[in-house]
Formats: C-alpha cells, sequence, structure tokens
C-alpha cells in the first residue's frame, strides 16, 4: 500500500510535489535564474527546534519554507536560497563562491558521455581490448581535495572517472575494469580535462577476463526452495496517519531529504497514557568509504556517499516480496531533478513488521508452566544504489523499547586488476576471481541522534566494567568458608563492578568502543527518576565497529575527521547538522565535528546530541563475487531505569492473537503431535 504524498500535517513534512514547484517558481520570478544553472536540490528548510515546540505546545503555526541550493555552470559558483512559501517570497539569496555541492544525477549521466566520447580515453580503452566504446560505463568518483593532480585547479568542479566494459546492454558492467585508465572532468564545462593511462595489466580485458552474471536468467537456480508467506489476514498492528505511525506504544514521524535519506523526527514510546519522548530527530548524517591498496589506481579513493552524492536521491523504487516481505506500506520520496522538476521515486520507504523470534521466556520447572512471548518488530527502511553499492538503511523497533539502526551492505565490489604473476594475497586486497582483486577498504556510517531523554536537559555518562583488587598479596589464596567478608575488599578475585563516569565536556566524550570492557554510552534525565529513584535514561550500545585504519595525516581524516572516534557528542545547535560540514564534496577537511567540538562546550544539563560512527571493515573474498551477500552492522538503543519493569512484559502470547491448534491442524499431518507451548 503506497500513501499519497501531497498532503502536509506536521511542520516536519517533507515538501510536496506542488510546493517544490511553487518555490522555484518564486525564485525564479525574484531572481535571474539563467540556463547555466542546475537545482543542486529543493527541499523543506526544517523549522528550529524553539518554532517545534510552539507548534506543538501552544499549536502555533510555522511557516513553510524551501531551501535551494543552485549551481551557475556559467560563473563557476554556488548559491542557497530560502524561499518562503506562506509569503510567495525570497527570504534569503546568498552566493557561495568557495563551495561544490554533491554531484547530481544529471552530471552522471553527462560525464559518462563526456568521457565515451572523448578521443584519447577511446585510445587507451582501445589498447584493453575495447571496440564497442558504447557498452562502456563510467563513474564519476569524487576526487576529494589533497589527491586531485597539481596540473589541475583544484577550484574547478571536477569529477575522477572510472571505466569498465561491458560485452552486452545486461551484462554485469563492473566484472571487466579497464585499470590504470583514469580521467578528470570539469562538471561544470562538461569537459574532459586530463586522461592519465598508468598502463593495462590485462591485454585483453573482454578475452582475458571472466563473466560475472548474476541476474535470475543467467543462472541455474535452485529447485529446492519452498514458499514462505508472511501472513496478515488482519492486517498490521500499526495506525498510520499521514506520515505518523504509532505501532506498540512507539510513536515515529517519517521525514524524507534529499542528502540523508531517511529521517526520523519525535521518537516517543507510550507509557500509562503518555508519550514519553526519546529522540528528537534521527538520521544518518554522512558515510565514507576508504580504500587501503597503495595501487596508485585505487589508494585515492574515498567515497563521502550522503555528503558527496545524496544518497536519498539514490534511493530505489522499492517492490512487495523482493525488498520488503508481508504487508507493506509505503511512502514515495518527493524531490527535483537538475531543472528544479519534481521527481518522485514511489516506494521509497517501505514500513513492515517482522517476527524476530523470541522476546522473553520462562519455563518454572517445578510446576511445568512455560511463558514465552514472540518477539516482534516494526521496521522503517530504504534502500540506495550508489554505483556499484547497495546499502540498506533500516530502523527496528521492539516491544521492549529499543530501536536498532541498521545498516545490510551489498551490490558489488569495487574492484581492479593484477599483472600476471602478482603476489595474489598480499593483505592491501584478495582474489576475487581470476586477474581480479578486491581492494581492502572500510565503511563509515555516522549517526546523528538528536537526544531528548524525557525531555532536553540531559547528561552523558560512559558504563564500563572495572575489576577491583583482591587485597594485600598478589599471590593471595582463593579462600573463603562462607562465612565473614574474607581477606580485602575481593576475596574470591571475582568481583567487579560498572563503572560510571560523567562526560562533561564535548572533548571527553571524544570516545572509541571498548568491547573487552562492555562499554557503552548511557543518557540521563538528572531531572526524572523512575520507580526506585534512578534517573532515567537511555543508552547506546555498540555492535560491530571498527577502528579507522587511515593516519591522522591522510586525507580521508582530514576530510572525514568524525571517522577519528566512535562517540562524539555535542549541545544541540540548529546549524550543526552534518558531520563533514556543509561542503563535504572537494572540501579540504576539518569541517564539522572536529571544529565544532574544538570549543569543548559543556554537555551538563544540556540538549545533547550524540554522533556515532558505526564502521565496518571488508576484506573481499571470491564469496563476495559476483555480489556481496549482505552484512549486518547495527548499534542499540535500549531503556536504562527509563520504566519500572520490563516493558514488554504486557505483549500477548500467540495463542490470545490468533487460533493456534486451527492453524497446527493446516499444516500438520498429526497436530497433538507438536509441541503445545506459546
Amino acid at each position: 500500500m503506497a500513501v499519497e504524498t501531497t498532503q502536509v500535517d506536521h511542520p516536519y513534512d517533507p515538501l510536496t510535489p506542488k510546493e517544490i514547484e511553487t518555490a522555484r517558481d518564486i525564485l525564479e520570478r525574484e531572481r535571474e535564474i539563467g540556463g547555466g544553472f542546475r537545482y543542486v536540490k529543493i527541499v523543506l528548510e526544517e523549522p528550529s527546534k524553539k518554532e517545534i515546540k510552539s507548534f506543538e505546545t501552544a499549536s502555533g503555526s510555522v511557516n513553510r519554507e524551501a531551501f535551494i541550493i543552485l549551481r551557475d555552470r556559467n560563473e563557476k559558483t554556488t548559491y542557497e536560497a530560502v524561499v518562503s512559501l506562506s509569503t510567495n517570497s525570497v527570504i534569503s539569496w546568498e552566493e557561495k563562491p568557495d563551495v561544490q555541492p554533491s554531484i547530481t544525477l544529471a552530471e552522471f549521466d553527462e560525464c559518462e558521455e563526456t568521457v565515451k566520447s572523448n578521443e584519447e580515453w577511446r585510445h587507451a580503452a582501445a589498447k584493453r581490448g575495447v571496440e564497442e566504446f558504447d557498452l562502456a560505463i563510467v563513474d564519476p568518483w569524487s576526487v576529494g581535495h589533497h589527491l586531485v593532480p597539481s596540473d589541475l585547479d583544484r577550484n574547478r568542479r571536477l569529477a575522477h572517472a572510472m571505466s569498465w566494459i561491458r560485452t552486452s546492454e545486461e551484462d554485469n558492467g563492473y566484472a571487466r575494469p579497464m585499470d590504470g585508465l583514469h580521467v578528470w572532468v570539469d562538471l561544470d564545462e562538461m569537459e574532459v580535462l586530463k586522461v592519465l593511462d598508468r598502463g593495462a595489466k590485462i591485454n585483453n580485458v573482454i578475452d582475458d577476463l571472466e563473466d560475472a552474471k548474476y541476474r535470475e536468467e543467467d543462472r541455474n537456480l535452485r529447485t529446492d526452495l519452498k514458499p514462505y508467506n508472511v501472513d496478515q489476514p488482519e492486517g498490521p498492528s500499526w495506525e498510520i496517519d499521514g506520515r505518523k505511525i504509532e505501532w506498540q506504544n512507539w510513536h515515529i514521524r517519517i521525514g524524507w531529504t534529499q542528502r540523508e535519506g531517511l529521517v526520523l523526527y519525535n521518537i516517543g514510546y507510550e507509557d500509562d497514557g503518555e508519550v514519553r519522548k526519546i529522540i528528537h530527530r534521527a538520521s544518518a548524517a554522512e558515510m565514507n568509504v576508504p580504500y587501503g591498496d597503495p595501487d596508485p589506481n585505487h589508494n585515492w579513493k574515498n567515497a563521502g556517499d550522503i555528503g558527496e552524492y545524496n544518497i536519498g536521491r539514490l534511493a530505489n523504487s522499492l517492490t512487495e516480496g523482493c525488498d520488503c516481505l508481508g504487508y507493506m506500506h509505503y511512502l514515495d520520496a518527493v524531490m527535483n531533478d537538475t531543472d528544479g522538476n519534481v521527481s518522485i521515486v514511489p516506494n521509497a520507504i517501505c514500513i513492515h513488521e517482522e517476527d524476530y523470534g523470541t522476546l522473553w521466556k520462562h519455563t518454572n520447572w517445578r510446576t511445568e508452566n512455560s511463558e514465552v512471548r514472540r518477539n516482534r518488530r516494526l521496521v522503517i527502511s530504504f534502500v540506495a544504489t550508489v554505483g556499484n553499492y547497495d546499502y540498506q538503511f533500516n530502523w527496528y523497533f521492539y516491544q521492549d523499547a529499543s530501536l536498532e539502526p541498521q545498516v545490510r551492505l551489498t551490490g558489488i565490489n569495487s574492484n581492479g586488476l593484477i599483472d600476471p604473476g602478482t603476489e595474489t594475497s598480499p593483505g592491501y586486497y584478495e582474489m576475487m576471481a581470476p586477474n581480479m582483486k578486491g581492494m581492502v577498504h572500510q565503511h563509515f556510517f555516522n549517526f546523528r541522534l538528536d537526544m531528548a531523554v524525557d525531555g532536553d536537559e540531559n547528561t552523558l555518562y560512559r558504563r564500563q566494567n572495572q575489576q577491583i583488587p583482591k587485597g594485600p598479596g598478589v599471590e593471595q589464596e582463593i579462600v573463603w568458608d562462607g562465612e565473614g567478608d574474607g581477606a580485602g575488599p575481593n576475596p574470591t578475585g571475582a568481583a567487579f563492578y560498572t563503572e560510571k563516569k560523567q562526560l562533561k565536556t564535548e572533548q571527553e566524550a571524544q570516545e572509541l568502543i571498548n568491547s573487552l570492557k562492555g562499554r557503552y554510552w548511557q543518557v540521563e534525565n538528572p531531572n526524572k527518576t523512575n520507580g526506585v529513584g534512578e534517573p532515567v535514561g537511555y543508552r547506546l550500545v555498540p555492535g560491530e565497529n571498527v577502528e579507522a585504519a587511515a593516519q591522522a595525516q591522510s586525507s580521508v581524516v582530514e576530510r572525514a575527521g568524525y571517522i577519528k572516534y566512535h562517540l562524539w557528542a555535542t549541545p544541540y545547535r540548529d546549524d550543526e547538522r552534518f558531520p563533514a560540514g556543509e561542503y563535504p564534496n572537494q572540501s579540504p577537511g576539518s569541517e564539522g565535528l572536529p571544529k565544532w567540538t574544538e570549543q569543548d562546550r559543556s554537555l551538563d544539563g544540556e540538549d545533547i546530541v550524540l554522533w556515532y560512527t558505526l564502521g565496518v571493515n571488508h576484506v573481499d573474498r571470491p564469496e563476495d563475487w559476483p555480489i556481496l551477500p549482505v552484512h549486518l552492522a547495527s548499534f542499540k538503543l535500549e531503556p536504562v531505569c527509563f520504566f519500572d519493569e520490563n516493558p514488554a512484559i504486557d505483549v500477548p502470547p500467540e495463542h490470545a492473537i490468533k487460533d493456534i491448534h486451527k492453524r497446527r491442524e493446516a499444516k500438520y499431518d498429526d497436530p497433538d503431535a507438536v509441541a503445545d507451548d506459546d
């Protein structure tokens, strides 16, 4: 089921198609927008938190405004505009001469055609056995800043183009890289500035490399897989009103931006009739993918897929039974193209429920009574394809009031070639197929979590295990007679405690994970307590993660400094939204979190924003080829003293919501032989 995206119920709702057209028309009426302009984005200018509070508490009105970024290709400059949809006027118009906005879809297409028509590129491609140039694919990688060739002007709007060749229109385009062939393109002029051929590793990439087909019609498929149907005859357990969803005590408002994709607002949990706020705004705010191979054909790679490409603009249109299973509710993504016209991705956001095993269980062995509850979770997700890679962003909400942001990584690995006879496993890369290498790389996703745990005045703590000394004498025997306290504070040697240290300033809160000590971070509201007198809170519990392997004096760390730490925390500011800065494309770096936190502002009783960096280490293998089996990475937010007891204790057993015996009779020849515990 899809929902129309034409209504506005809340100031955080994305712009409608009509509003995008109106914003463009107002701007073009009041400013001279010539044919050399590209509309990079037309999005909601999000109201300040102060305006939102006024709207929600006093039912005040909030003016609808559009934020517009344009690139003037003729003058080689960028403009920002804010347009009021309430007063039909341009509120602000500002030139931003020293920044480069994200690469647009139109530039993707035009860059490819520009490169493929270049004679120098064609000559280099022909040396690799390429004859049908129309079958080539060209991806415009972001150039970064420090690793742009010295004979090129860094102030130009640049892309570093990489090439592959297909054997047919339906071929896996990434199976035959033209490794060693580099092209730099001016995206304003759509002009090839430089072609660099470092030499072919393979004489004929058509004949000497293997196909890597993956489509259904090209593979021998398994024949023993039976249908698996998710049946919800009474419909889902949620209630959806516009872009607000209520499910199992959760209250969530769903938004969208071209840059971040899925954005969630006003996340709260209903407790005894009161919706208690947990997070004001949550999104994946930035990501970077640095590569570790020192091969000069690949050592410059570091894609910033959110800030440099607008990952929301690259969203897929999701399909029932493939991307989502069960009863689905879809929301479209309403955006603009570079001409300022409306561009809609249907079914970009999928909402559905999943069974997730056991929620809780206990069997009383004395009475043989068993109580068990199934764990159902709500999923809000979108999928984006960035060239060769596909990323699925899932936000899971659980009945025990925990939530889990998750990224699923799949698609096709960025690849290169090796010379015949070269070492096949030096650690910088691994072989995925004959002559084909996959370079070691890392993925970093930074999640921005504007916390509001029962209000805006919050404090932050680090929690981790600490040992305590046994007592006098390191060779003390492990002896205790069960009476008395024994010798020293820890006579058995087993005692430990969970240390709780307040992180009072921004620089104190710059931390790495430490799974060996069970480290997590806890946000508390010191003004609210639960039934046992403890401050209410939520904790951020890491899952898989990895330290950034790049050195401090590297382009990636200079430009994406947020990857240095897994946790950052800042006091809320309206203009601090993106951890690598507003315009990371071609930026020299030092923007965003590293710059903001130099102030070392207080976090004591403040409106705290957590920034969590989730890292994935990817060492390639043949099993990742031709398509990478999905890799899961996530973290959790869990209540700590937020409730007086298990908030999922009231979830009913399965037999209370459906006829278990009737379903067993339909499934089994002997239903009485099946255990009757629910």
